[in-house]
C-alpha cells in the first residue's frame, strides 16, 4: 500500500491519531498541489464532482474560504451550514446528522465548540470527518503551520525549535502534538494558570521520547524571554478565543507581558520567522510592527491552508 492510500476513508479528528509519516504524505501533496496551483497548470480532477458539506458553529473567514475555493479547484463543490441550519445536538443529535450526510455528500468538515461533536460525527459517518476546529485541537492550522515551517526552514526536525507565546488553548495542543510527531522541540510561554491542558503535554512528552534519533523538548514555562532563546519560530494566537469575550479585559491585563513585539523577537534566533493563525488583535498579542515585518510568512501560512486541505480531501477521497 502507497503511503497515499493509507488516507484513503479515513477521518481527521486529533493529530494523535496519526503518525508522522501520515502528516509528511500530507505535507508533500499539498506542495505539490501548490506548485500546480502556483504554475496555473490543469488541477488533477476527480472522476466525479465531490461534495464536502461544512458544519459551523463557529464562524471562520479562513477555514470557509479555504475549504469552498478548494472543493471549487478540484472540480468538486462545497456547501455551508451554519448553526440554524443544523442545530447539532438541540434540534437533531449528532449521530443523525452525521448519518444523514452520509448518504447525501463525500465528506464533512466540522467547526465547533465541543472536541465530542467531531469524535460522534466521526463515529457515526460513514465517510471522512475532518475537524476543522474544535475546543481541544485545530489540526488543519497545524498543517498549515508544519508546511509553512518546511518551507521557510528546509525541512521539520530535532534541529528546530518553535516558541509559542500566548494562551495553552486549541492551537498550543494541536501544535504540542504536531511538535512531538515531526520531532521538533517546542517550548511554549503561557501564565501561570493559562497552561494547556495537561493531557496534551503528557502525551506530547511521550511522543517525543518513543520517536527514533534525538528527542526534542516539549516544556511549558511562563517567561517568554526564556522560551524563546534560540527559537527558529515565533508563534501566538489571540488571547481570548471565540466563547472567551467576557473575560477579554482580565485576560489582557494577564497576557500583557505576553506580546510578541520586536524585543522579544530579537531574543530569538536572527533568522527567525514569525507565524500567527489569524485573525490577528495588533498591539494585543503581536505588534503591527511585527505584523508587518512577518507579512510574508504569515500570509503564505495563511494561503497554505488552502494547500493542505486540498490534500487531505483529495487523500482522504481517492483522488
Amino acid at each position: 500500500m502507497g503511503a497515499r492510500e493509507t488516507w484513503r476513508g479515513r477521518s481527521l479528528v486529533s493529530l494523535k491519531s496519526i503518525s508522522a509519516e501520515d502528516i509528511t504524505t500530507v505535507l508533500d501533496y499539498a506542495a505539490e498541489l501548490k506548485r500546480t496551483h502556483r504554475d496555473k497548470l490543469a488541477v488533477a480532477r476527480p472522476p466525479y464532482p465531490r461534495t464536502l458539506a461544512m458544519l459551523f458553529e463557529k464562524p471562520s473567514l479562513r477555514t470557509r474560504v479555504s475549504f469552498e475555493a478548494g472543493m471549487a479547484q478540484l472540480g468538486g463543490h462545497a456547501i455551508y451550514l451554519a448553526p440554524g441550519d443544523i442545530g447539532l445536538g438541540t434540534r437533531e443529535t449528532v449521530p443523525d446528522v452525521a448519518a444523514a450526510l452520509s448518504r447525501w455528500v463525500d465528506v464533512i468538515s466540522a467547526r465547533v465548540f465541543k472536541h465530542e461533536t467531531v469524535e460522534q460525527l466521526a463515529e457515526n459517518a460513514t465517510i471522512p470527518v475532518i475537524n476543522a476546529l474544535s475546543d481541544m485541537e485545530h489540526p488543519l492550522q497545524a498543517f498549515a503551520d508544519l508546511l509553512t515551517i518546511r518551507e521557510y526552514k528546509g525541512s521539520l526536525g530535532g534541529h528546530l525549535k518553535l516558541t509559542y507565546i500566548g494562551d495553552g488553548n486549541n492551537v498550543l495542543h494541536t501544535l504540542l502534538i504536531a511538535c512531538a510527531k515531526m520531532g521538533m522541540s517546542i517550548s511554549a510561554a503561557c501564565p501561570e494558570g493559562y497552561g494547556p491542558d495537561p493531557a496534551y503535554l503528557e502525551e506530547a512528552i511521550q511522543i517525543a521520547h518513543s520517536g527514533s534519533g534525538g528527542i526534542p523538548v516539549i516544556e511549558i514555562v511562563t517567561d517568554p524571554a526564556q522560551a524563546v532563546k534560540n527559537a527558529d519560530v515565533l508563534y501566538t494566537d489571540v488571547w481570548a478565543s471565540m466563547g472567551q469575550e467576557e473575560e477579554k479585559a482580565a485576560r489582557a491585563k494577564v497576557f500583557a507581558p505576553y506580546q510578541i513585539n520586536g524585543m522579544l523577537v530579537r531574543k530569538a534566533k536572527s533568522d527567525a520567522i514569525v507565524l500567527h493563525c489569524l485573525p490577528a488583535h495588533r498591539e494585543e498579542e503581536i505588534t503591527s510592527e511585527v505584523m508587518e515585518a512577518f507579512k510574508a510568512p504569515i500570509i503564505d501560512e495563511a494561503e497554505n491552508r488552502l494547500h493542505t486541505q486540498k490534500a487531505l480531501i483529495s487523500l482522504m477521497l481517492g483522488l
